[in-house]
């Protein structure tokens, strides 16, 4: 028989317990307010509904490119054959050396509403060999975005990268619904990662899903805090009221953390996630473009509040105490280690039903089933991404 004196009589395991339990409390609580909240998010009735086509206000699509001849073939198609009465996509064509200029060119000639802007910076000529110098000063994306802004015609703006590449010719139907009011200012989107068979392609698909479900569950917390440039939409006018990115230039990145962290908040910050509305991109091929990407997506950190920050790490602490103590705990007898064992099957099973709608609302497949293992490992490689130095070309990134 089970001896529950001798484990209420240890003070050790008792201390244990409740750090294990007040962890596993705010594990289920994140879980379910941010996975939970944003699998089962659905449109109010009458929110943004479908508008006739006449009543669809204009939109520009901006894209900045730096050497996307590959995915400029393979996706701006996509933007420009969208079902949309009045639409032009703008693209900056970024100090490309590649063939982007001449798949522009050629896309050009069928498509009228497609603006390309070259960025050719200054000529200049050594030992005979004529070349681009940058005159971008401010380093990063965020200049050449802000000439494309500039040059766009629409108020409302769809911005994305040409890697991305949207479910169906619906996408902008589906972004414009987010804006439901006069006040909205602001559209947070979601892009997802193509499925892959393999382990970097899940832990790229589970990246995805995680950090999307944390800042759309903010805002839809009323508390956003940052967006995806991969898929967000903003007006031009309160870009520009706003400041646009000068407050932040000296930043090469940030071209969608800061300005929406400066500037979202409850009242003209909205969000749109319906099936039309998302876009995808394919997974990057090595560990070493993956951590690259990562490690700018957490590179304007320092730029956000104390409290911001604490919140994004109430995940991790809350799981590194949870299965310390839980270990820890396990080595009391036997009643410890039943206590142990039948928390962590709890929290493991209320894991996977929440980012079981997750992976129905984004196509996800059956990566839930692996979420707590890959959740593990990424309590271990953000430790170690958060301590790295960027190491980069600083000139460009998306």
């Amino acid at each position: 028989m089970l001896d529950f004196n001798i484990f209420i009589a240890d003070t050790h395991a008792i201390i244990l317990l409740t750090i294990a339990f007040v962890a596993f409390v705010c594990l289920g609580l994140y879980y379910g307010l941010y996975h939970m909240r944003v699998g089962l998010y659905k449109r109010k009735a009458g929110q943004g509904g479908d508008p006739q086509a006449g009543s669809l206000p204009p939109v520009s699509v901006v894209l900045t490119a730096h050497n996307d001849a590959e995915w400029l073939k393979e996706n701006l198609v996509y933007l420009l054959e969208q079902d949309y009465p009045d639409f032009e996509v703008v693209v900056v064509d970024y100090l490309s050396q590649d063939d982007t200029a001449s798949v522009l060119k050629l896309l050009k000639e069928y498509y009228p509403h497609l603006k390309v802007v070259p960025f050719v910076g200054n000529i200049s000529v050594r030992e005979g060999v004529a070349s681009h110098e940058d005159v971008n000063l401010f380093q990063g994306k965020k200049y050449p975005l802000s000439i494309g802004i500039k040059s766009a015609k629409n108020d409302i703006l769809m911005l994305a990268d040409p890697e991305c590449t949207p479910k169906n010719l619906l996408w902008l139907r589906g972004m414009v619904k987010g804006y439901t009011e006069s006040k909205t200012k602001i559209v947070l989107g979601y892009c997802g990662v193509k499925r892959k068979k393999t382990l970097l392609g899940a832990l790229q698909q589970y990246d995805s899903l995680a950090y999307g479900a944390h800042y759309l569950g903010s805002a839809l917390m009323g508390h956003p805090y940052t967006g995806s440039g991969r898929n967000l939409s903003y007006r031009r006018s309160f870009f520009f009221k706003q400041g646009a990115f000068i407050s932040h230039y000296d930043v090469a990145d940030g071209s969608d953390d800061l300005f929406i962290y400066q500037n979202a908040d409850r009242d003209n910050t909205n969000i749109c996630i319906d099936n039309d509305a998302c876009l995808t991109v394919e997974p990057k091929k090595t560990f070493a473009q993956w951590r690259e990407y990562r490690l700018h997506r957490v590179a304007t950190r320092r730029r956000h509040s104390i409290g911001s920050r604490a919140a994004e790490q109430m995940l991790p602490v809350a799981n590194i105490a949870f299965y310390v103590a839980a270990t820890l705990m396990a080595m009391h007898g036997t009643v410890a280690l039943i206590a142990a064992v039948a928390l962590g099957v709890l929290k493991w099973a209320w894991q996977i039903v929440c980012f079981s709608r997750l992976t129905r609302k984004f196509d996800g497949g059956y990566i839930h089933f692996a979420a707590p293992l890959l959740e593990l490992y990424f309590i271990v490689a953000n430790t170690f991404l958060i301590l790295s130095p960027l190491h980069s070309n600083r000139k460009f990134r998306k």
